[in-house]
């Protein structure tokens, strides 16, 4: 039984996030991917809608200038043949601020022989706004 490329791209975006070393990473994606991560891109200019290698490429080294992953866990997993998804969980530094981010978010991939042609992200918004605030966001009630 060979690896799923979920996994391979996993351990990619980690070395490229942490170590710079996009060389795995740029072989795992696709020419023509599509990728999207949502979340507030006012804040967070690195997220947002993507499309091709060279800007996924790029965002994720804007991440990495960013953050620093400390851990990452798998909370739920499943897998096809040509597609993954995942609901993790990391803890993060903020690179400006040295301050510590716990973030959730779930992660829908899919693989055209091994190659990664659409990422979607779905980021668990309110508390990392929260945490890189460094306060709590008080809302109206609303009745």
């Amino acid at each position: 039984m060979t690896e799923h490329c979920l996994w391979r791209l996993s351990r990619a975006l980690y070395r490229a996030i942490n170590d710079q070393q996009f060389d795995d990473l740029a072989a795992m994606i696709d020419d023509n991917v599509d990728w999207a991560v949502f979340g507030p891109i006012d804040m967070f200019p690195f997220l947002g809608a993507r499309h091709g290698k060279a800007a996924v490429i790029e965002v994720c080294r804007q991440i990495a200038q960013n953050v620093r992953v400390h851990r990452y866990e798998r909370e739920h997993v499943l897998l096809s043949e040509d597609s993954g998804s995942a609901m993790m969980r990391f803890s993060l530094t903020a690179l400006d601020t040295n301050r510590p981010i716990s973030l959730r978010l779930a992660q829908f991939a899919h693989f055209r022989a091994g190659r990664l042609i659409s990422m979607r992200v779905v980021v668990d918004t309110f508390d990392l706004v929260e945490q890189a605030l460094g306060r709590a966001i008080h809302l109206p009630k609303i009745a």
